[in-house]
């Protein structure tokens, strides 16, 4: 399990850079399709995090608990 780097500081950074990149798309073109991804973005990759986090857990187990109290989901 990684720790470090980016890990350190958000349990998810690519999905972090997704939600970015989304966002970034959004306020370029700025229309009513950019928003709608924007938000059908947001909400499977929280639906992705809480499935892989259960996963996590059962593989982990103590280890990611610790982890997961000393790191953010997100941001």
């Amino acid at each position: 399990m990684i720790t470090k780097g980016l890990f350190n500081v958000s349990r998810y950074p690519i999905f972090v850079g997704m939600i970015i990149s989304t966002a970034g798309t959004f306020l370029i073109i700025s229309n009513a399709l950019a928003f709608f991804i924007l938000g059908t973005t947001y909400i499977i990759i929280q639906i992705q995090i809480r499935l892989e986090e259960e996963h996590l857990i059962k593989q982990h187990w103590e280890m990611y608990k610790q982890y997961k109290q000393t790191v953010r989901r997100i941001l």
